[in-house]
C-alpha cells in the first residue's frame, strides 16, 4: 500500500525522520514499507536497519523529479535495481544528461503519475492512482489502464502542524512568500499514514489495483550485507602480489629509517605485516603509499597523522614521519585482529597543493570508483529564524532583532509562528555538501550504492555522510589541507629561490630537540608556528618550560579540551614542575601512566585506566575510544559502559568517590582528545616550523603572511618579521609581487594585501612588469595597466609609485587630470592620443604622519611607524613585558597595543583573556573579569593604558586588570580642517577576537582527588 514514502532526506519537502517514519508504520502494524525519497538514496541504509528492528519488510527506491515535476517513482526489485536509478541520477547531477522520460530499469518497477504516462507500458511499469483520482477512472482512456494501475498513497507528513511545516519548507526552497506559494509546489493534504484497512476500503471496487500493489510488494526485497568491506581490495590485482610488494617496500624503508641491523624494528615490522596480511589490508596501505609516492615525485610536503602513526610499516613506507619505537606507540591502537574495517590514515598537504593530489586520486582510480563523502548541512536555529521569517514576509530589521534574541517571548502572532516552526526545523537536513576531507575509493562502481552529486567545488560526492559510509562498509581516506604546512613548504622554496639554501625539512632529525629551537620553545616564542602559536599554547609552553620533543608531544594533547576540562591540564603542569610533590591517585595510575605523572593525557591512557582500574571489557574500551574520536557516538552504549565501569569498580573494592572522580575525567575526554600518535605528528610539524622560524625568521614570516593562516591577523606576522630584523616596505608596483616577497632584509608587502585592489589587477601588475620591464613612471603604468581612478588612488596612497620621486599629492592631481572619468577598457582609444602636457603643480607639504594614516585606512595598521608613535601621550608605561616575572603580586601600569582577546563565559558573566605587545614589541597576557569589564570595557583595536596585578603561574606572568582606558591617537593630519573626520581613522585598527562557549576549567579545589603530599 505504501509505495511512496518520503523522509526528511527529501530535502525541503519531507518532514519525517527515518525513525519517525518507521515507528509510525509499526504502530499501524504495516508489514511492508517503501522508502522513495526525492532524487536521493541518502536514507535507505538506515531505513533497512530500522525496519528490520520493527519487523517490517524494507523496500527502497527513488521518486524521480525534475524540478517540482514528478516524472516517475522507481522501486528496486532487488539491490541491483538501486544502481540502475543511481546511474541515471548521477548522469543528470554530474554530467548534465537529461533524465530519461521512460528509462530502461529492468531490475526495478516504475510507477508513473496520471499526467505523465508513456504511450506503451512495459511489464515492469505501472500507473499510480491516488484516492483523489479514482473518480477519473470513468474515462475510457484511463479505464483501459486499470490492469496496469497500483495504489499510490504518498506519505510526507503526519500532523496538520507538519503539513504547515512542509509548506514552509517548500516556500524556503522556492524563495517564495508562504502566501504566494503555488499549489503545485505542495503535496496533498492526505499524504499521511492511514491504516491498511482504511486504504483497502477506499480501493475495494478495484481488486486488480490492490492485487498489482501486492505483487510489487511481494516481488521486491532489499538484501544488503553491512559486514562486507567495500573499499578497493587490491592495489596490484591480487592479495598475494599486494603482500609481496608491501613486504618489499616495508623492508626497503626499514633499512632507510633504521639502518641494516635494527632487530627491534625488524621484529615490529614482521609482527605488523602479519596482522595486515591476515586482515586483508595490504591494498589499503599500498594505495596510501601510492598517493604519497606521487606527492613526493612532485616535491610536495605531507604529514601523515592520526592513529596511523602507530604503525612502523607506515613509518617505513613514508606515510608518516613518527617513529613508533621512540614514543612507545602500540600498533594495536591502529590495527588489531578484532578490527573488521580498514584503518584510517589522515594525511595533510598544503592548502595550495591538495587539489593536485585529489585530481591524481580521481584519475588514478577512476571517477566511477572515487568520490568525497557527503555531509548533511542541518538547519541551524539562528539561520532558521531568517529563513522562516522571510517566507512569512517579516522585514529584515525585525529578523535581525529576532535572530539576536531567539528565546525572547514576543506577543506578535507572526513572530510566534516563526519561532514555533523554527524550533521544529532544528536538526533537519537542509542541503547536502561535501565532507571537508573524506574520500572513498571503492572496489565496485560507487553508483551501485549511491547516486553521485557535483557540488560547486568540482569533485563528486556520495549522498550520505561518513557515518553511513562506515556502516555500509567504506572507510574513508582523509585527504586534508592546512596552511601551516603551506608556510613550511613556501619557506623552503623561498630559501632556495632567494638565498640558494637547500633545507631538507623532511629530515626530522634537524628539527627535533635542537638546542636553539628548544630555547625558543621554552620561552613561548612560537608566533607563526603550526599549532603552538596561540596565546593559550604559548602560555602552556612557558609554564612547562617545554624544552624537548617528548614534552611537546604531551603539551599538544593536554591543551585539548578533554584534558583541560577535566582539570588535569593544570594538574599535569603542577606535577611536571614538582615531580616529588604529588602522589598517584592509585597504583594503577603509576603503573600505566608513569610517563605522564599519572595523568590521562591521550586516548590510549583513558582506555588503559578503563581496562586496568575500571576492569571494563576490551569491547567497552573500544566504545570509549570511538566516543572520544567522535565516531559512532551512542549515548545508550556509553551509558552501559558507565554502568559496567561503576559495577566493576565496586566489585574490586575501589572507593566510590575515587571511581566517580576518575569517570568524570574519562567522560570529559569524549570527542576532545588526541591519540598519542596524533599528538606526535602535530609536534613534528610544530618543530619543523619552529626550526625555520629560529634560523630563517624573515623567510618564514613572509611565508606565514602569504599563507594567510594562523591564529593572528596579518599585522602580527608583519610585526614578528620586523622584530626579527626585517625592514617592512609598503607595496610598490616595481618591487612587489602579488604575494609578499623579500630582497635581502627588505620585505615588500604583497599587492594581495590591498583589499580594494581587485585580484586580477594585483596579479597583472607584476606579470606585465616581468614581460616588459619596470614601470618608468605613473604615466607609463597607466598606459600598460587597465586601471580606474579609484584603484590608482589606492596605489598612490600606499606609496606604490614612490620610486618616481614624485610626492603623493602631485601624483593624485596628475592622476585626476589624466584619467578623470575615463573607462579603463577604452584607454587605448582615448588616452594619450596626444603627447602628455607637462603641468607645474604647486609644492604641497605633507605631515610626517600622513603616510601612517593612509596605511591604516588601506591596510588597517601602520607600516611607516608603530601605533605607539601615533599616540597623543608620550607616556610608555613603567614596566616592560620582559620584566613581568619579577613583579609577582605587584601592581603594574603598562601601555600596550591590543593583539587579540578571547571571550570565555562564566557564572558571573563574560570574561576575556587579552594578548598585547608593549612599546619594545614583546608580548604579554591579561585577564579581565566581568566586574572590571563593566567599568572598563574593550573599545576595539588600538593602544590602551592598563593597570593590574601580576600573577606569575609556573614561570608565566598574567596581569589581572583592574582598570584600563583606550588611548587617543593624534588628530589625523589629512583632515586638519574637518573636525568630524579627524578621529575616524583610528577606529579602523583591528583586533583578533575569538569566542569559546566552554565553561571555565576547574580549579584545584573543584577536583575531588588527593594530589599533593603533605611535606
Amino acid at each position: 500500500m505504501y509505495l511512496n514514502c518520503h523522509s526528511y532526506h527529501s530535502l525541503r519537502y519531507g518532514t519525517l525522520s527515518i525513525d519517525d517514519l518507521v515507528c509510525q508504520a509499526s504502530a499501524l502494524d504495516i508489514k511492508e514499507l517503501v522508502l522513495t525519497d526525492i532524487n536521493t538514496v541518502t536514507g535507505i541504509y538506515e531505513f533497512k536497519k530500522k525496519c528490520e528492528e520493527k519487523g517490517i519488510k524494507p523496500i527502497v527506491g527513488v521518486e524521480v523529479r525534475k524540478g517540482s515535476e514528478l516524472l516517475y517513482i522507481v522501486i528496486a526489485k532487488e539491490f541491483s535495481g538501486i544502481g540502475e536509478v543511481n546511474r541515471a541520477l548521477t548522469s543528470y547531477n554530474c554530467d548534465g544528461v537529461d533524465l530519461p522520460l521512460q528509462p530502461d530499469f529492468p531490475n526495478c518497477f516504475l510507477i508513473y503519475p496520471l499526467r505523465n504516462i508513456p504511450k506503451n507500458l512495459r511489464d515492469n511499469e505501472y500507473v499510480g492512482i491516488c484516492e483523489s483520482e479514482l473518480n477519473l477512472l470513468i474515462r475510457p482512456e484511463f479505464q483501459r489502464l486499470i490492469p496496469k494501475m497500483v495504489i499510490l498513497h504518498p506519505v510526507t507528513f503526519s500532523t496538520k502542524k507538519e503539513f504547515n511545516l512542509h509548506r514552509i519548507l517548500r516556500a524556503i526552497d522556492n524563495n517564495e512568500l508562504l502566501s504566494k506559494l503555488p499549489e503545485n509546489e505542495v503535496c496533498s493534504k492526505r499524504e499521511y499514514f492511514r491504516s491498511p484497512k482504511e486504504i483497502l476500503d477506499v480501493y475495494r471496487n478495484y481488486p486488480q489495483i490492490i492485487n498489482n500493489t501486492n505483487v510489487i510488494l511481494s516481488e521486491c526485497s532489499f538484501d544488503f550485507s553491512f559486514e562486507t568491506p567495500r573499499n578497493k581490495k587490491f592495489y596490484t590485482g591480487s592479495k598475494k602480489d599486494d603482500f609481496r610488494l608491501l613486504t618489499r617496500l616495508a623492508f626497503t624503508g626499514l633499512e632507510k629509517r633504521y639502518g641494516k641491523n635494527h632487530q627491534q624494528a625488524k621484529i615490529r615490522v614482521d609482527k605488523e605485516l602479519k596482522v595486515i596480511d591476515e586482515l586483508n589490508f595490504s591494498g589499503y596501505f599500498l594505495i596510501t603509499w601510492d598517493i604519497i609516492r606521487y606527492s613526493n615525485s612532485l616535491g610536495f610536503m605531507h604529514v601523515g597523522r592520526g592513529s596511523g602513526a602507530n604503525s612502523i610499516v607506515a613509518f617505513c613506507l613514508g606515510i608518516t614521519d613518527i617513529c613508533p619505537l621512540e614514543l612507545d606507540l602500540y600498533f594495536e591502537r591502529f590495527l588489531n585482529e578484532n578490527r573488521k574495517s580498514p584503518p584510517d590514515f589522515d594525511i595533510d598537504w598544503s592548502w595550495q597543493e591538495r587539489d593536485i593530489i585529489l585530481e591524481y586520486i580521481f584519475d588514478r582510480y577512476g571517477k566511477d570508483y572515487v568520490a568525497f563523502c557527503g555531509t548533511n548541512v542541518e538547519f541551524k536555529y539562528r539561520s532558521i529564524i531568517r529563513e522562516v521569517g522571510k517566507v512569512f514576509g517579516m522585514p529584515k530589521e525585525e529578523l535581525d532583532e529576532l535572530s539576536k534574541y531567539p528565546e525572547r517571548v514576543f506577543r506578535d502572532e507572526i513572530v510566534q509562528q516563526v519561532q514555533k516552526y523554527g524550533k521544529l526545523l532544528e536538526k533537519f537536513p537542509n542541503q547536502r555538501s561535501m565532507h571537508s576531507c573524506g574520500i572513498i575509493i571503492s572496489e565496485e562502481p560507487l553508483t551501485n550504492f549511491t547516486a553521485l552529486e557535483m557540488p560547486p567545488k568540482g569533485f563528486p560526492i556520495v549522498q550520505w555522510d561518513m557515518h553511513v559510509a562506515e556502516e555500509v562498509g567504506f572507510e574513508k581516506f582523509d585527504i586534508l589541507s592546512q596552511r601551516g604546512l603551506g608556510t613550511i613548504n613556501d619557506t623552503v622554496k623561498l630559501l632556495e629561490e632567494k638565498r640558494g639554501i637547500k633545507v631538507n625539512i623532511k629530515d626530522t632529525r634537524i628539527s627535533k630537540d635542537e638546542g636553539k629551537c628548544n630555547e625558543f620553545l621554552s620561552q613561548g616564542r612560537t608566533i607563526g608556528c603550526f599549532y603552538i602559536e596561540s596565546p593559550a599554547m604559548r602560555g602552556l609552553l612557558r609554564r612547562l618550560k617545554c624544552d624537548n620533543y617528548k614534552v611537546l608531544v604531551a603539551a599538544s594533547s593536554i591543551i585539548r579540551p578533554g584534558v583541560a576540562q577535566s582539570g588535569m591540564m593544570r594538574e599535569y603542569i603542577f606535577r611536571h614542575n614538582n615531580p616529588d610533590k604529588f602522589e598517584y591517585f592509585h597504583p594503577v595510575f603509576e603503573q600505566q601512566l608513569g610517563e605522564t605523572y599519572g595523568i590521562m593525557v591521550y586516548q590510549e591512557d583513558v582506555i588503559k585506566i578503563a581496562l586496568h582500574y575500571g576492569g571494563v571489557s576490551a569491547a567497552d574500551g573500544d566504545i570509549l575510544r570511538r566516543a572520544m574520536s567522535g565516531k559512532g557516538r551512542s549515548l545508550s552504549a556509553l551509558q552501559k559502559v558507565k554502568d559496567d565501569f561503576f559495577a566493576s569498580c565496586k566489585q574490586q573494592g575501589h572507593p566510590a568517590d575515587l571511581s566517580a572522580e576518575i569517570y568524570r575525567q574519562i567522560e570529559s575526554f569524549a570527542g576532545y582528545s588526541f591519540c598519542k600518535a596524533h599528538s606526535a605528528s602535530y609536534a613534528v610539524e610544530s618543530y619543523q616550523s619552529l626550526y625555520l622560524k629560529v634560523y630563517y625568521p624573515l623567510e618564514f614570516m613572509v611565508s606565514a603572511i602569504n599563507n594567510m593562516g594562523g591564529f593572528y591577523r596579518t599585522e602580527v606576522y608583519i610585526h614578528e618579521a620586523r622584530m626579527s630584523g626585517g625592514k617592512i616596505m609598503n607595496p610598490c608596483v616595481n618591487k612587489s609581487e602579488y604575494e609578499t616577497t623579500i630582497y635581502g632584509d627588505e620585505i615588500y608587502l604583497g599587492l594581495m594585501l590591498l583589499e580594494k585592489v581587485g585580484s586580477k589587477i594585483a596579479q597583472l601588475i607584476p606579470e606585465e612588469r616581468r614581460r616588459n620591464g619596470d614601470y618608468k613612471s605613473m604615466e607609463d603604468f597607466i598606459k600598460r595597466i587597465p586601471i580606474g581612478i579609484e584603484t590608482l588612488q589606492i596605489l598612490i596612497f600606499i606609496g606604490g609609485f614612490r620610486f618616481s620621486g614624485v610626492p603623493k599629492n602631485e601624483l593624485l592631481l596628475k592622476a585626476r587630470v589624466l584619467l578623470g572619468d575615463y573607462k579603463p577598457e577604452r584607454r587605448f582609444e582615448t588616452l594619450f592620443e596626444e603627447p602628455i602636457k607637462e603641468y607645474r603643480f604647486p609644492e604641497l607639504k605633507r605631515n610626517i604622519f600622513e603616510d601612517a594614516f593612509d596605511e591604516i585606512e588601506i591596510l588597517s595598521f601602520p607600516v611607516s611607524c608603530t601605533p605607539f608613535d601615533l599616540l597623543q601621550t608620550k607616556y610608555r608605561g613603567t614596566v616592560m613585558a620582559k620584566d613581568l616575572t619579577t613583579y609577582h603580586k605587584k601592581e603594574v601600569k603598562m601601555l600596550a597595543y591590543l593583539i587579540s582577546r578571547k571571550h570565555v563565559p562564566t557564572k558571573r558573566g563574560t570574561m576575556y583573556f587579552g594578548t598585547w605587545i608593549d612599546v619594545e614589541g614583546n608580548y604579554f597576557d591579561t585577564a579581565h573579569f566581568p566586574d572590571c569589564l563593566e567599568k572598563y570595557p574593550f573599545q576595539g583595536g588600538g593602544c590602551y593604558l592598563l593597570l593590574g596585578i601580576v600573577e606569575v603561574d609556573f614561570h608565566f606572568p598574567t596581569i589581572t586588570i583592574t582598570k584600563m582606558a583606550k588611548m587617543p591617537f593624534i588628530p589625523d593630519p589629512r583632515y586638519a580642517h574637518d573636525e568630524e573626520k579627524r578621529y575616524e581613522t583610528q577606529e579602523k585598527m583591528k583586533e583578533d577576537v575569538s569566542m569559546t562557549f566552554r565553561s571555565p576549567y576547574p580549579q584545584e579545589h573543584e577536583i575531588g582527588l588527593p594530589r599533593v603530599k603533605n611535606l
